[in-house]
C-alpha cells in the first residue's frame, strides 16, 4: 500500500516562487488597454449574492469601473475611497484571484460578505457571522500557506466590522466557519462533526481569503448572513427570503463603514 500523497501534490510549494505575480498580470492588462484608469481605492467589497449588487446599484451613487472579473464599480457617495467588486460568481478560486489582482493593483483592506449555511442550532436565518476564522477544507489556500487547520481573518479589520455592525443596531456573533469548495459533497458526518467543535457556519470562501490575505500581507475581514441551515442535519434552504437579503444589505452597510474607518 502506498502512503496517502500530500496535498498539494508537490509538497510545500507554498514556500517556493510562481512563474508570474499577479502584478505582472496587472501591468500586462494596462499596456494593453484593458485595465482603465481610474484612482485606487482604499479598499475592496467583495460581493457574491446578485440581488445584494443590484441593490446597491439601485440605491446609492455608483461609477463603474471596470478592468477586473465579474462587475466593479466605485461608490461615488464614498469619494470613489470604496469600491464594489460583484457578479463574478461563487467559490474560493475565483475570489482569490480577484483579491490577488485588486492587491497588485496596489488595494490594502478588503471586506468579503455573503451567505452561508448554519451549523450552529441557534442561529436563524439572517442572523450576521463575522468569521473569525475558518477551517481550510477547500484547495486554495494549500497553495500558499503550510498545512494547517485554520486560516485567521485580519484582526484589526475584523473587530472593526463587528464594531460597525453592533454600532448600526445588529447583533452578530463572531466565531469559526468551515470553508468548503463542493457545496453538493457536505456530509452530514462532517456537518455533525463541525457543529459539535462549536464550528457556526459553513461556505466557500472565507479560509482561502484569510490564506491570500496573509500572504500578500493586506488586511480582510469576511462576514455572512445565515441563507439556509444544516444544524437539524436536513438542508433548510432561504436564499430568496426576506431575513436573508436584509442581513446582507446590513453587511453591505457595516462593510463601507469598516473600510471608511481610517486605518491610522
Amino acid at each position: 500500500m502506498t502512503d496517502h500523497p500530500s496535498y498539494p501534490n508537490f509538497r510545500g510549494k507554498h514556500a517556493h516562487d510562481a512563474f508570474f505575480s499577479p502584478q505582472n498580470f496587472v501591468d500586462y492588462r494596462r499596456r494593453l488597454g484593458r485595465l482603465p484608469p481610474f484612482p485606487t481605492p482604499e479598499g475592496i467589497i467583495f460581493c457574491y449574492q446578485r440581488s445584494l449588487y443590484e441593490h446597491v446599484l439601485s440605491t446609492h451613487d455608483v461609477t463603474p469601473a471596470g478592468g477586473f472579473a465579474g462587475e466593479f464599480a466605485l461608490l461615488a457617495d464614498t469619494g470613489g475611497r470604496i469600491g464594489l467588486s460583484g457578479n463574478f460568481g461563487i467559490g474560493a478560486p475565483v475570489v482569490t484571484i480577484l483579491l490577488e489582482e485588486f492587491a497588485a493593483f496596489g488595494v490594502r483592506r478588503f471586506v468579503s460578505i455573503g451567505t452561508a449555511g448554519a451549523l450552529a442550532r441557534d442561529l436563524r436565518i439572517g442572523d450576521v457571522v463575522v468569521c473569525g476564522r475558518a477551517i481550510r477544507d477547500e484547495g486554495v489556500s494549500h497553495h500558499y500557506l503550510p498545512p494547517a487547520k485554520y486560516a485567521d481573518a485580519s484582526p484589526i479589520l475584523t473587530d472593526r466590522l463587528e464594531r460597525a455592525l453592533r454600532d448600526a443596531g445588529t447583533a452578530p456573533v463572531r466565531g469559526t466557519t468551515w470553508t468548503i469548495d463542493t457545496p453538493y459533497r457536505e456530509i452530514v458526518a462532517e456537518a455533525r462533526h463541525y457543529q459539535q467543535e462549536g464550528v457556526l457556519t459553513v461556505e466557500m470562501e472565507a479560509a482561502a481569503l484569510f490564506a491570500v490575505a496573509q500572504y500578500r500581507g493586506v488586511d480582510l475581514a469576511s462576514a455572512v448572513t445565515i441563507s439556509d441551515s444544516l444544524a437539524d442535519l436536513v438542508w433548510d434552504p432561504q436564499f430568496h427570503a426576506t431575513p436573508t437579503q436584509s442581513g446582507l444589505e446590513r453587511l453591505f452597510r457595516a462593510a463601507v463603514e469598516t473600510l471608511l474607518d481610517d486605518p491610522s
